[in-house]
């Protein structure tokens, strides 16, 4: 499967699983509800990204398709969320895009930041939407 080159501008890549978590609501028991918030909170927040990319895994896969709405375009992991992040950061980055990952996770964040983009954790995210 071919990807569609992007033009360059700004991409947010936002590890749900990550960004969920930071919350004690419940996200736990249902895992597709908790994404399906989080993907309405994108599509409704104001950011100053071109493209936020959401990246989902395992169950929360269930609460939104794979896809575009608006500037929103879901992922779903093949495997872990990690891997698809990563390969996602470094398209867009390849794209010639200034990329800003959204992760609590100190491993990954030096991994994305070593493909050249910035890591911002989840916290400054919601303070955002």
């Amino acid at each position: 499967m071919s990807a569609k080159r992007r033009t360059p501008g700004t991409v947010l890549v936002v590890d749900a699983a990550n960004v969920v978590g930071t919350r004690p609501d419940g996200w736990w028991k249902d895992r597709a509800g908790a994404a399906r918030r989080l993907h309405e909170q994108l599509l409704m927040g104001d950011t100053p990204h071109d493209e936020i990319v959401l990246v989902l895994e395992g169950g929360a896969k269930a609460g939104v398709r794979a896809g575009r709405d608006q500037h929103v375009r879901t992922v779903h992991a093949a495997r872990d969320g990690d891997s698809e992040i990563e390969r996602q950061t470094a398209a867009a980055v390849a794209d010639g895009s200034r990329v800003t990952v959204i992760t609590a996770d100190q491993f990954l964040r030096a991994r994305v930041q070593g493909l050249g983009a910035m890591a911002m954790s989840p916290s400054w995210l919601l303070s955002q939407l």
